[in-house]
């Protein structure tokens, strides 16, 4: 808010839309109030979570020009998500000022599903009006601004909420990375109730978070407490690590993280344990007070937001429940007076121009009413096949790790089985035909044994014989081929001799059955 609107209003309200929470400030004072109402002088703030907007990033040309930027950035938004072209979504973007492209702006985009605004019809009742819609993201950048974190380097933020629960990083001052995380305070409770493997009431779980410490109690749900948050930063650190690659960031120097509860338990001293990054809480020193014994975190720093210039924050405005501008300067006044100038001629047709009202306003809430129930099928859908694909990863990785073992497990016991019933049979054979060499006084002179299982599976062994007498040798080949029948086939080639040594040579070829 500039020091001109800062003057026009005398009083700041914050709103929670999501738990209809109230947070008003007078002179530096934060009051919680449950039930707020409309004045002329007060301005009033809010914000979307995590899950209320899409953010992804884009690069557009330099030389688009700045009346073309936003036409340029719906056009592409449009395009690279494959957005549905029937809805209008609200679209804001800031841009990234450590760009060292030459040729290329780069662009945060945060994109808003219309039907986000259903999130709002208590808070219109209540106030009418809503000056400000921010992204809890960009929040963060006014504790910069303010000087109240004053560090460079990299800095993650982590809040937990009931209904969401978020991930920011911030390099240099400027925001970089948002993501949610499966950890709101509802969704832990499902997942303590499974660890814990019974149903307790959601608020015995939000008593025992808020008004325990694990580091002293010896209730039965600390350890399944404990396994929950190592869950949940274990989930902080892929994403942690995802992002460092991703972002080419060497570290994180910092971690802030705290919970929309006050919590007894020390968050930071686990983060710090489990992430092995210096961790400490949303304790900041904000410029205002409070009588409140504990303020949701994201109250105190919508309040902090408001006291930026607009060189400071981040302009990233999704309201559409603007104040009126003066009278003479509305197109209502001018309705009114071109109507005062055509009542004479509205009277002439009153029922076609009412009938034709009330068909539209039907056709309208029929039409409205068919798209909520249609988006939220396409919502369901998309998660269950999400959901589907993620199972069918995990089971195809698990049977695929299952068949790597049976293989390794297989080889091993042929191998194992080789060597059990294999060697001892070619020893035993070999002992057997060692005797019926110095039977028939043959002597052996080379010994060769082939096994070749891809081409040929039968085994072969070779004996290089060598005797006095030719007649020893086929003596030998008739004993070995009558004892032997049917077990071994004895294939003997030629006989030669040798003049010098006065000796027979012939090669025995045994072939194992």
């Amino acid at each position: 808010m500039s020091k001109k609107e800062q003057s026009s209003f005398s009083s700041v309200i914050s709103v929670n839309p999501y738990k209809n929470t109230y947070v008003s400030a007078i002179s530096s004072l934060l009051t919680t109030t449950s039930s707020p109402e409309y004045t002329k002088g007060q301005y009033t703030i809010s914000y979307l979570n995590s899950k209320a907007f899409i953010n992804t990033n884009l690069s557009i040309s330099k030389n688009i020009p700045d009346e073309d930027l936003y036409d340029a950035i719906f056009t592409k938004v449009y395009d690279e998500l494959g957005l549905d072209q029937a809805v209008e979504y609200h679209i804001q973007y800031i841009e990234t000022h450590n760009n060292l492209e030459e040729d290329n702006r780069n662009f945060h985009v945060f994109i808003v599903d219309p039907i986000v605004s259903n999130d709002f019809n208590d808070v219109i009742e209540k106030v009418k009006y809503i000056d400000y819609i921010i992204p809890a993201p960009l929040l963060f950048k006014s504790l910069y601004a303010k000087e109240i974190i004053d560090d460079n380097g990299v800095h993650c933020f982590i809040y937990f909420q009931e209904n969401d629960a978020f991930i920011t990083i911030y390099n240099e001052k400027e925001f970089i990375y948002t993501k949610t995380i499966n950890y709101s305070f509802k969704q832990m409770h499902e997942r303590f109730c499974e660890l814990y493997g019974e149903q307790i009431e959601y608020e015995n779980f939000i008593d025992f978070f808020t008004n325990t410490n694990l580091k002293t109690t010896n209730s039965e749900y600390k350890e399944h407490f404990i396994r929950l948050y190592k869950e949940i930063f274990a989930n902080v650190n892929d994403i942690l690590t995802y992002v460092k690659r991703a972002l080419d960031i060497e570290s994180i120097e910092q971690v802030y993280i705290d919970t929309q509860l006050n919590s007894l338990t020390k968050l930071n001293e686990m983060a710090e344990v489990e992430l092995a990054i210096k961790s400490s809480t949303f304790d900041f020193e904000y410029p205002f007070q409070s009588d409140e014994i504990y303020i949701d975190q994201l109250h105190s720093l919508m309040h902090l937001f408001t006291t930026l210039s607009q060189e400071d924050k981040y302009e990233c405005n999704f309201t559409s429940y603007h104040r009126p501008p003066k009278f003479i300067k509305r197109e209502s006044g001018r309705v009114i007076l071109l109507a005062a100038a055509s009542l004479i001629f509205a009277f002439i047709y009153p029922v076609s121009y009412w009938t034709l009202t009330y068909a539209q306003d039907l056709q309208y809430k029929l039409l409205q009413e068919k798209y909520n129930e249609v988006h939220n099928l396409k919502i369901t859908r998309e998660a269950t096949i999400k959901n589907r694909k993620a199972d069918k990863a995990k089971v195809t990785a698990l049977l695929n790790h299952e068949k790597d073992d049976y293989v390794d497990k297989k080889n091993t016991l042929i191998k194992i089985h080789d060597v059990k019933v294999n060697y001892p049979m070619k020893a035993n054979l070999l002992y057997k035909l060692t005797k019926d060499l110095n039977r028939y006084k043959v002597r052996l002179e080379t010994l060769s044994y082939d096994e070749n299982e891809k081409e040929d599976p039968t085994k072969h062994l070779k004996l290089g014989l060598v005797s006095s007498k030719d007649k020893k040798i086929t003596d030998l080949i008739k004993y070995l081929t009558k004892t032997y029948e049917g077990k071994f086939h004895f294939t003997l080639d030629k006989i030669s001799y040798k003049e010098d040594e006065k000796l027979y040579f012939s090669e025995l070829k045994v072939t194992l059955l």
